[in-house]
Order: C-alpha cells, then structure tokens, then sequence
C-alpha cells in the first residue's frame, strides 16, 4: 500500500463545505477530489484533510493524503487528477509519505486569513472572495485586541454549537490585523481551530474596528467563555486556509501558492 499526500487550491463558493455530506444532492470538495482520484487509481479511494473547511471557505494550501494500492506517480497525481476536476479544485503538488503520516493528526499548526474589502462601492470581482463593507475600520485598536488571543486559552466563547471537539483549549502563536490600501486582513495561526473558530474571532473584532466595543472586550469574552455573549459570526467569503506546518521529517511543501491579496504580514 502507498500513502500519497497532496496539495490542494479551490474556491469554496461552489460547494457544501470540504466534507462528504449525508445527502447525495450536496456537491463537496472531498467527494469531487475523491472520485477523480478514483478514477486515475482505479480503485476507491478515502482522503483525509488537515482542516475541514466549510461551506464558502476558501484554501491555497489544503493538505490531504490517501492510500492507494498502486502508486501512479506525482503527474498521474497532479495532471491527470486536475483534467478531471472542476475548475475550482486543483491540486498543486504531489509527495510519497510513510505511513506514519497524517494529514490531519501530523499537522502542528493551521494558518488562515481573512480579507476584508473596505469600500463605500463593492467590487464584482471580489463576489465570495472577500466580506465586503462600506465603512472605515480601525485596525489599530483591532491589534490591539487580538493580542489577547496570543498564547493557549480556553476559546469556548467562540466555538460554534456543533462543533464536536472534545476540548475547547487551543494555542494561538499568531493573530494580527494589517491594511494594505483598501485591503485588510486577519493572519491567524493556531495548533488547530475550532468550529467557526475564525469567523467568530473576526466578526468580534469588527464590532472593536467599528467602535462598538472596547479593546478589552476580546479578552473579557476570552475570560466568560459564553459564545451568547460574543459578536455574530462572519460570512466564509474571505476565509482562506493559507497553510498548514508539519515536522520536517515528512518533507511536507511549504505554501506554494497566495493569491496576490493574502500577502505576509
């Protein structure tokens, strides 16, 4: 048997989310990646992924792996795959892993980012690539809050109902807010996330960038651990999984692609 990891790019506007749903009539991410790789495989084939992405949520970098009983080689896994993808899905790149690696379980730290297009006009072009609204935003103070998520806490007051993690404790080593013209971005790297872990981190730090509320009302949420007490969730338009880290051992590529507006903090 051999263990194949792959790199993947899709928008997430066409589908129900990365996971395979119940109902047939739902189009995923993971079912249509599934059934080219059957088909190049000849042979069923499960994946697993490092993070799954919801419905509308974007990624540059997905991580998944999957065992097949022959190893048709990087291009069968790459070109041939992508001719039998929808436009939306690509995969970037192709690696020969031992076993003992796990797309999910291997992973040691998952790195989103939110765009936010902050103009009076929305842009066409930006149509569920980015959560667009009309006012100023200050980013200042919304820095300033986020460094309350620094460091290993309790995030149940933004961890959504259904999420069937069994510890709400995650450790966040990165969260910083950034403007580049009419652009602004949430870079966040944590362990691993919760339920609309993200989304819920950015609506509450656009009521902070509103003045709403206070730049000590990051940490009181942190502090109450009540999701009823913290801001609405935030549409998954802007949201991209940007990358994922694992040991060195497996040779895992590093982020091969961005879109021009994900830029490094």
């Amino acid at each position: 048997m051999h263990r194949i990891a792959l790199g993947l790019e899709y928008d997430g506007a066409p589908f129900s989310g990365w996971q395979i749903q119940s109902s047939s009539e739902l189009e995923t991410l993971q079912g249509k990646v599934e059934e080219a790789l059957s088909k190049v495989a000849n042979q069923p084939i499960k994946t697993f992924c490092a993070g799954r992405t919801d419905a509308g949520v974007h990624a540059t970098n997905q991580v998944i792996h999957f065992d097949a009983s022959i190893n048709r080689g990087a291009n069968a896994w790459t070109i041939g795959v992508n001719s039998l993808l929808p436009p939306s899905i690509r995969v970037r790149w192709a690696r020969d892993v031992d076993e003992s690696f796990h797309a999910r379980f291997s992973a040691i730290a998952r790195r989103y980012q939110y765009l936010i297009y902050s103009q009076k006009i929305k842009s066409p072009l930006l149509w569920q690539k980015a959560v667009q609204i009309p006012e100023e935003l200050d980013v200042s103070l919304m820095n300033q809050a986020a460094l309350a998520l620094i460091g290993e806490h309790n995030f149940s007051a933004f961890r959504a109902a259904g999420c069937q993690s069994r510890s709400s404790q995650r450790n966040v080593m990165v969260a910083n807010w950034y403007k580049k013209g009419p652009f602004i971005i949430f870079d966040v790297q944590a362990n691993a996330f919760l339920l609309h872990m993200v989304r819920n981190f950015v609506g509450a730090f656009l009521d902070v960038g509103r003045g709403r509320k206070g730049v000590e009302w990051i940490s009181e949420l942190l502090d109450g651990e009540d999701r009823s007490l913290a801001s609405a969730t935030a549409p998954p338009d802007g949201l991209f999984l940007v990358g994922v880290d694992y040991p060195a051992a497996h040779h895992i590529p590093e982020n091969l692609s961005l879109p021009l507006f994900l830029i490094e903090s």
